[in-house]
């Protein structure tokens, strides 16, 4: 070996070895950014538990943390709330591996599908030992030892019934859903076709993706508008659905003319309700189950029976029924998290 080719090679080794470094850096940091810092605090935890959303930044989803938080203070837990930035399954699921790989006490994750999530969901249990609750959408057949959440199914058949009640049972619908694959979208989109399929005046025109993206749910809310301009009422199963359709159909000023009943309430959902752009949305109790959820596991370490499922409270809501809301939600989250 010519020196220069030596001296290549040992350079290269290294390079290699200077990306293995930050790579296992920043993967730590990833990981346990929100982690108390402090040994001290770790030690006096009880337990160690870990969240992981389908999109770390989504409001719908800060709810979910902020839920989960409070009961981790008030049962004196660390809780890390880690997750992909924007819904993306494979990191999803490496997230859960890398939790277990961890060895957390425990795992709240969303069953988002049974193909992808329900062998990881029972490696983590069976060969890593560790419980997984799932939380906002079920993964019935996984070995999770609880889910609690929402009855996507029913949430669905809701909204289905709240749309012929508003419509007079006379409307051409187009569902704009989060995922054609993800079980709770499904469910919502199965709910609702079962509601509506008995009123002859009600006939669904169009069912588009959005993949969880508001670009994306205005792309084809604009979309189907050009290519349906008999539409003239839209569901929309995710927070940003409902959302994204009332931008588009402002933008083509038939918000007088066009029904939306959209999903959970965002701010920005709240304000399109009380302009009238969106009619109706159901509502999901998020702070609950964050809260729930981690209750439920501290129970579960204490070796005390849970409930295998704990169905949260869902309902539609419009603009009349705004002034209560708050108040319900957070005496809801706080109070009636689980029954005891």
């Amino acid at each position: 070996m010519s020196r220069l080719t030596k001296t290549a090679y040992i350079l290269g080794i290294f390079c290699f070895l200077i990306s293995c470094s930050f790579a296992i850096f920043y993967g730590y940091k990833i990981f346990t950014h929100d982690v108390p810092k402090t040994k001290k605090t770790i030690e006096e935890a009880r337990y160690h538990f870990v969240l992981v959303p389908e999109e770390l930044d989504n409001e719908y989803w800060r709810l979910v943390e902020k839920g989960a938080k409070a009961a981790a203070k008030h049962y004196g837990v660390v809780l890390e709330y880690v997750g992909p930035k924007q819904a993306n399954i494979d990191e999803h699921l490496k997230t859960i591996e890398m939790s277990a790989a961890a060895k957390v006490d425990g795992v709240i994750t969303q069953g988002l599908s049974n193909k992808q999530f329900t062998p990881l969901i029972n490696r983590v249990v069976s060969s890593y030992g560790i419980p997984v609750i799932t939380i906002d959408t079920d993964a019935a057949n996984s070995h999770r030892i609880a889910y609690i959440g929402t009855d996507n199914y029913h949430a669905g058949y809701l909204a289905g019934k709240a749309l012929i009640a508003d419509t007079k049972g006379k409307a051409n619908v187009a569902i704009i859903t989060g995922s054609f694959y993800a079980n709770h979208m499904i469910q919502r989109v199965k709910g609702f076709k079962d509601a509506v399929k008995k009123a002859k005046g009600i006939h669904i025109v169009a069912i588009e993706e959005s993949q969880i993206s508001r670009i994306r749910a205005a792309e084809k809310a604009y979309q189907i508008l050009q290519e349906h301009p008999e539409v003239n009422a839209f569901y929309g199963t995710s927070a940003l659905d409902g959302i994204s359709i009332a931008k588009v159909v402002e933008l083509k000023k038939r918000e007088h003319d066009i029904y939306i009943i959209g999903f959970d309430v965002l701010p920005e959902t709240i304000a399109n309700l009380q302009k009238g752009t969106i009619n109706a949305t159901v509502v999901q109790q998020p702070y609950e189950m964050g809260y729930g959820s981690v209750k439920m596991m501290v129970e579960l370490m204490e070796k005390k029976h849970i409930p295998s499922i704990v169905h949260t409270e869902t309902q539609v809501i419009r603009k009349k029924d705004l002034s209560d809301l708050h108040q319900n939600r957070m005496e809801a989250g706080k109070k009636n998290a689980i029954p005891n």
